[in-house]
């Protein structure tokens, strides 16, 4: 486990990334940023309170993270980058308060578990994005877990591949 010091203001770019053994983690209420990556490829990472004083996730930040069950994420949080949540397989619920007005793409690829979401009512589109090789991000790509699924009505483009592979996807209310 890591107790993060109260003081700090930012965790930095992949601060814990492949910390393959990492538990848990205590984030201060003086921490205002979470770099990109910062807990990437963390495979043992259950759970993660983010204190109300973080504004930014930054994209990948808990990539990979399989056995993340949970993730608190306060009104503070306005932006979440790309793949923040990509291949977290033990996911099942999460929300996006309505502070969160933008999410990168591909934000819960993979999430195979992921059986319920609830989005935050100001976001204004499901993006998408391309990795290196020119492979789509889609933002519920791989879910195959998740049923059901309302689109706020704030949103106003849903990009690429966003519900490939949902195969468990019976009913989109838009």
């Amino acid at each position: 486990s890591i107790n993060i010091p109260n003081g700090v203001t930012s965790i930095g770019r992949e601060a814990f990334r492949d910390c393959d053994n990492l538990t848990s983690v205590n984030i201060p209420n003086s921490v205002t940023t979470i770099g990109s990556g910062a807990f990437l490829f963390c495979s043992s990472l259950t759970s993660v309170n983010i204190p109300n004083s973080v504004t930014s996730i930054g994209g990948d930040v808990f990539h990979g993270c399989s056995s993340l069950t949970s993730v608190f994420i306060p009104n503070s949080v306005t932006s979440i980058g790309n793949v923040a949540f990509r291949g977290c397989s033990s996911l099942t619920s999460i929300t996006i308060p309505n502070s969160v007005t933008s999410i990168g793409g591909g934000a819960f690829y993979g999430c195979n578990s992921l059986t319920s979401v609830t989005l935050s009512n100001n976001i204004t589109e499901l993006p998408y994005d391309y990795d290196n090789y020119g492979y789509s991000y889609g933002f519920f790509r791989d879910c195959s877990s998740l049923t059901s699924i309302t689109i706020p009505n704030s949103v106003t483009s849903i990009g690429n591949d966003a519900f490939s592979g949902c195969s468990s996807l019976t009913s989109i209310t838009i």
